[in-house]
């Protein structure tokens, strides 16, 4: 009985600490550069780590560098800035070297 109840709270407890509704699955064809710049640091990188990986995979490269990945992410922040209506794809599209 003593089980159950630790068991149960335990239950309780994580569940009050973990996000509502945490998003799982982003759509980055229609990610916004608000959105984007919005995000917090945490998810900027994922999402620019993700850029690297992507335009890797168009140029049919196997290896991604850190050094362009960082510095494409900050010429796609920069014109985002400026752009904040326009998608993310379409800024990396422009703006990816």
């Amino acid at each position: 009985m003593k089980r159950t109840i630790i068991s149960s709270f335990c239950v309780l407890i994580l569940t009050n600490i973990m996000p509502a509704h945490a998003q799982v699955v982003m759509d980055l064809s229609v990610l916004t550069c608000k959105q984007l710049l919005d995000s917090d640091a945490e998810r900027q990188a994922l999402i620019s780590s993700w850029m690297g990986g992507y335009f890797s995979a168009t140029k049919k490269l196997s290896e991604l560098d850190i050094r362009y990945v960082k510095r494409n992410a900050k010429v796609v922040g920069s014109y985002c800035k400026t752009h904040r209506s326009d998608t993310v794809m379409n800024a990396m599209q422009k703006n990816w070297h």
